[in-house]
């Protein structure tokens, strides 16, 4: 399972305040499965509610070890059309995202200014480091004596808020987790060793890299390497509003790697904000585009032209030589929507349309 999750608000909610929970299926494919989820307080004193946060979990099939073949949903209302077919989009980012990341290390500007910085007011990321080691026993297992995936994910918490608290020297906030890969399961009796470092810190927030590694008291030395995240975290102050935070010094090597894979990271999530939260009436005309934004203009215009393709009040207006044009009037915008049947072999329609690279031979303005 994986697992993007956001808090959009910093208001908690404490004992005595409800908690509403909605889940429901977006988008089945062959054997996985999109579960759009919601989380909403409620103060029953003064009746009011806030969102808590919202995620986005990818959950696989399986029967005996082999991956189930999943009936498709029909979705019905026009929400439900644009979440299935926004899905599938989501999906491909998904599985684009690592090379996404390369794309922007090798081709864009990551700001790698840690020569142009005051090292006495940096942090050593090694001074961040956390290491925990938890016990799995039954209360924290299924019927199945797999690991809930919910403990897992409070002890990663738990060791993530440590080593960004090492960092700001007080009580940090969790804002986002990104990437919360599930790559295996872990039984009762096993041991969970939990790995926490902060990766990078910006101005007002900072990342913090955790994995998961499972083992057995006999075999010590055969870990299995079987969750990990990236953690978003901010600090805070009395008025609520993010404090600055001190700059972290990577080790060289590996944790300079992490160093720049964070602000990649940062990148991306800041794009996607951006692309995906706007409205449609507050869609500006014109985005820039640059190769490490594709992926998300592409999620963005599929997200935008489903909502529209959806509305049930189109009219055909003309079809000639079996192209059909259809019109919509509204306000002031008037859309234009075109149908034609094109015959094609289907093995070279899904070899051209799966492969996302291969999309510049049929689409000439693809690159530009």
């Amino acid at each position: 399972m994986t697992l993007p999750c956001q808090f959009p608000q910093q208001r908690p909610y404490n004992v005595g305040q409800v908690v509403n929970i909605k889940a429901k299926v977006n988008r089945a494919f062959n054997s996985s499965m999109e579960v759009g989820i919601q989380v909403a307080s409620e103060d029953l004193c003064s009746e009011k509610q806030w969102s808590v946060c919202k995620a986005l979990a990818t959950f696989v099939a399986y029967r005996e070890l082999s991956k189930v073949k999943l009936k498709q949903t029909t979705p019905r209302t026009e929400e439900e059309k644009t979440e299935h077919s926004v899905a599938a989009e989501r999906r491909r980012m998904r599985l684009l995202y690592a090379d996404t990341i390369k794309d922007l290390l090798a081709n864009c500007a990551i700001q790698d200014d840690l020569e142009s910085r005051d090292c006495s007011c940096m942090v050593p990321a090694e001074k961040t480091r956390v290491e925990s080691v938890e016990l799995v026993l039954p209360p924290h297992a299924n019927h199945q004596g797999n690991t809930f995936g919910g403990q897992i994910m409070a002890w990663m918490e738990n060791v993530a808020t440590i080593a960004a608290s090492r960092l700001c020297r007080a009580h940090p906030t969790l804002k986002a987790i990104e990437m919360f890969h599930f790559r295996g399961p872990s039984q009762v009796g096993d041991r969970l060793v939990l790995k926490a470092i902060v990766n990078n810190a910006f101005k007002h927030s900072m990342e913090v890299g955790v994995c998961v590694e499972a083992y057995r008291q006999e075999a010590e030395t055969h870990r299995r390497h079987i969750n990990s995240a990236f953690m978003t975290f901010v600090v805070l102050g009395a008025d609520e509003q993010p404090r600055t935070l001190p700059w972290i010094r990577p080790q060289p090597g590996d944790g300079e790697r992490r160093y720049r894979e964070a602000s990649a990271r940062k990148k991306i999530r800041l794009d996607r904000k951006y692309i995906v939260s706007c409205k449609q009436a507050e869609m500006p005309l014109s985005v820039p585009w640059d190769p490490s934004n594709q992926v998300y203009l592409s999620y963005n215009n599929v997200s935008s032209l489903k909502m529209l393709v959806a509305k049930d009040n189109w009219v055909l207006s003309s079809e000639v030589n079996q192209v059909r044009l259809y019109t919509l009037e509204e306000d002031k915008f008037l859309s234009f929507h075109m149908e034609m049947s094109v015959h094609v072999d289907t093995t070279q329609a899904f070899l051209l349309l799966s492969d996302l690279l291969r999309r510049p031979e049929w689409d000439k303005h693809y690159r530009s």
